[in-house]
C-alpha cells in the first residue's frame, strides 16, 4: 500500500510575497512480510503432520493385515489337528 502526503506552504496573510513550497512524501515499502513468512511456516508444520499422520496410518494397516493373517494361519493349523484327531478316532473305532 502505497501512502502519499502532500504539504503545501503558503505565506501568512500580510505577509511578503514568497515562493509556493509543496513537498511530497512517499512511501511505498512493501508491509506485511512477516505474516506470510508466519502462514507459510504454518501452512508447513500442517503439511508435515498430515504425512505423518497418513504415513502411520498406512503402518497400522498394514499390521492389522498381518494380524489377520496370522490368526488365518493359525486357524488352518487347527483345522488340520482337529483333521488329524477325527481321522485317529475313527480309525480307532473302526478296530
Amino acid at each position: 500500500m502505497v501512502e502519499e502526503r502532500v504539504t503545501t506552504v503558503e505565506p501568512a496573510a500580510g505577509q511578503p510575497a514568497a515562493p509556493v513550497h509543496t513537498t511530497i512524501i512517499t512511501d511505498d515499502r512493501s508491509r506485511g512480510g512477516s505474516p506470510g513468512w508466519f502462514v507459510g511456516i504454518i501452512i508447513l508444520l500442517a503439511l508435515i503432520a498430515g504425512i505423518y499422520f497418513l504415513t502411520s496410518m498406512s503402518k497400522t494397516e498394514a499390521a492389522k493385515d498381518n494380524a489377520i493373517a496370522n490368526a488365518a494361519t493359525e486357524v488352518g493349523a487347527a483345522a488340520k489337528q482337529a483333521g488329524t484327531a477325527v481321522e485317529t478316532a475313527a480309525d480307532r473305532v473302526a478296530k
